[in-house]
């Protein structure tokens, strides 16, 4: 590769007017910004642009030779949709040099309404393998925001691959979490971080504890911010990234003033363009590095692009967290003052009601099928000390499940290059061998979906994970021959009523169970324990952790197969004495993979006897909620105690 001043974009943020100016005056080739709705920094009222201003700031960058990209970047819920559309077309008419997206509605609305705008993925789509991509590239996306757990090895030969362009966070703050799988927030305040509201519950301080006897186990460890992520700094990095294939160098900072952004964007505009000049004489310069360490907010990491994070990239101590924009608080109950008042979902029930059920084991199918699941997921990720199943043990579930049950196959949330080419080598196996003839695929991301219609002709419905928030998103994916797909866990009642009501595509919603506030590549035990060694003491993987946050609360930790940890709320999601308003659902779901066979089997019978009840015409046993909270934790409503998840407009 031959460099020039053309083959890499540096890209600053703007909140601000001031701010703009500063990134393009210090040598930006692009500034991103949001508009006053639909971005990811919606808390402060003075940041972000009104349409005025963003034809003024196209202008302005234009004069002077520089991009201008436009943040649509955030989950758009149904009551949004009339202001989406007019928006789009105000931006269509101003003509940005491209839109970043998160929401597949706003790829059907581009489609439907002309839109010309070059679009580009946000992070928060969570692209991370090329088969994604791949998908993606049928809608005319021209660049993407890669994952920050995808290495630099991992993004040069996917982009290799694909030959798509490739845009990469560099500088500033990072999340724990995977883009767009924390939910934390937004259960737990009605804010979602997926709208642009996340109040930050990693920036809390947290204990490791053993789940089972409550013993504290982080004692000597070097703080309680464990999951409180340094700042990204690649600037000792540079030529790495270049040679990498990343053409984007991405500063995050939209909330910060000025002067930060004009000393961030002049001091990388300088490294760069050092590096381009002279290659092999390159060195870095070290005075350029002392301006940014000393200009610090946090201190500084490389998060994933060498290799896996230790402790050394969390900021523990806590001493260096600018801002704390919340506090831990307990998980609410069953305050349903809110959902009592609710008008009932308006559409027609079937005449049986679904019943599905997500299990950890052999054993607990077997127990959901004997207490009348309709449908059991299988397989995916299995949470240490548990097994990943085994084709054999597909079968075995299979044939027991025969004129029962249905039986679909779960696959992983999250899918590197490791984990797609399992999953080929497995898609074929289920195409190829009767016994393993499942009745569905359940996938969790873009690339999972391509790979199951290339290897197989079965059903395929989309899990939790890809983020359902509205109508459109529903159409989407039904234009992708999905046959279902599963609600957002952070929608409102009001919200997924309006879904419900107004989906061509059936839509599945958890009703009961453990579920994860955060997925993260990060090994937490790990990073908090002296003595952690898998290599001498592989043992440690199969021990139950946990988080103590100030509150008190719980939060499980769970290992998969992959080493990737799965934080859970302390609360599970409860909605039995509430089924009734719960019309037109095509399937109702609990997710039990944290359930004891016996535990499945007993939640099952009395989901599978309430609704039966509501068929006929009855009314729900409510007494039989006693029984529910037998299980491992206490039960709330998570996010349906709010009216809405707090919108963008």
């Amino acid at each position: 590769m031959i460099l020039n001043r053309k083959s890499v974009e540096l890209l600053a943020p703007a909140g601000t007017w001031d701010a703009l100016v500063a990134g393009v005056e210090s040598g930006a080739d692009a500034c991103y910004l949001g508009g006053k709705h639909f971005n990811m920094r919606m808390h402060e009222g003075d940041f972000n642009f009104d349409d005025e201003m963003l034809k003024k700031a196209i202008a302005y960058t234009h004069e002077h030779d520089v991009k201008l990209y436009i943040t649509l970047n955030n989950l758009i819920s149904d009551e949004e949709v009339p202001a989406l559309r007019e928006y789009l077309a105000y931006l269509n008419e101003i003509k940005p040099d491209a839109l970043l997206v998160q929401d597949f509605a706003v790829l059907e609305l581009v489609h439907e309404m002309g839109i010309d705008i070059p679009i580009h993925t946000s992070v928060m789509m969570n692209t991370h393998n090329e088969h994604a991509i791949e998908k993606l590239k049928e809608y005319g996306i021209t660049r993407i925001v890669v994952g920050r757990e995808m290495t630099l090895s991992e993004l040069s030969l996917f982009r290799e691959r694909t030959g798509i362009e490739v845009e990469y966070f560099m500088h500033g703050d990072m999340c724990m979490s995977e883009s767009g799988q924390c939910i934390h927030s937004g259960v737990i305040f009605g804010q979602s971080g997926n709208r642009g509201r996340c109040l930050k519950p990693c920036r809390w301080a947290y204990s490791l504890i053993d789940e089972q006897t409550g013993e504290v186990l982080d004692k000597d460890s070097d703080g309680a911010y464990k999951l409180a992520l340094k700042d990204m700094c690649m600037y000792r990095s540079i030529p790495q990234l270049i040679q990498a294939g990343v053409f984007s160098f991405k500063i995050e900072g939209r909330m910060r003033p000025a002067p930060f952004i004009r000393r961030i964007v002049s001091t990388y505009r300088k490294a760069i363009d050092a590096y381009i000049a002279d290659p092999m004489g390159y060195k870095v310069d070290e005075e350029g590095w002392k301006s940014l360490y000393e200009n610090r907010a946090r201190d500084f990491t490389t998060t994933f692009a060498f290799g896996s994070p230790t402790k050394q990239d969390i900021g523990m101590t806590g001493e260096r967290e600018p801002r704390f924009f919340s506090d831990a608080v307990k998980e609410a109950g069953f305050q349903d003052e809110i959902l009592k008042k609710e008008r009932d979902i308006n559409k027609e029930n079937d005449a049986h009601r679904t019943l599905s059920v997500r299990v950890n084991t052999i054993d607990s199918a077997k127990a959901a099928v004997d207490n009348g699941a309709d449908v059991i997921y299988v397989g995916g990720e299995a949470f240490r000390p548990f097994r990943p199943w085994t084709l054999s043990e597909y079968a075995d579930i299979i044939a027991y499940a025969k004129g029962k049950a249905k039986v679909v196959i779960n696959t992983p949330r999250t899918t590197m290059r490791r984990e797609c080419g399992e999953l080929e080598q497995f898609l074929t196996a289920i195409a190829s061998r009767p016994e393993l003839a499942a009745d569905g695929i359940m996938v969790s991301n873009l690339g999972s979906l391509k790979l199951a219609k290339q290897y197989t002709k079965l059903p395929i419905q989309a899990d939790v994970s890809f983020n359902l928030f509205n109508h459109l998103a529903a159409k989407f994916l039904k234009e992708n021959s999905l046959v279902m797909a599963c609600s957002s866990l952070e929608l409102s009642f009001e919200q997924l009523r309006e879904i419900v009501e107004s989906s061509e595509l059936p839509i599945e919603t958890i009703v009961h169970g453990s579920y994860e506030s955060m997925i993260c590549d990060h090994n937490i035990p790990g990073m908090s324990l002296p003595h952690y060694s898998e290599l001498d003491n592989p043992e440690v993987l199969d021990r139950r952790y946990a988080l103590l946050d100030n509150a008190k609360e719980k939060h499980s930790i769970r290992i998969d197969q992959f080493g990737r940890n799965h934080i859970y709320f302390a609360k599970d999601l409860c909605l039995y004495p509430y089924l009734k308003k719960f019309n037109g659902i095509a399937s109702y779901r609990i997710e039990a993979q944290d359930y004891t066979p016996e535990f499945t089997g007993k939640v099952t019978k009395l989901y599978r006897e309430a609704l039966d009840a509501l068929a006929s015409g009855q009314e729900i046993d409510q007494s039989k909620l006693a029984e529910l909270q037998q299980g491992p934790r206490e039960l709330g409503l998570g996010t349906f105690r709010f009216r809405q998840s707090r919108n963008s407009i």
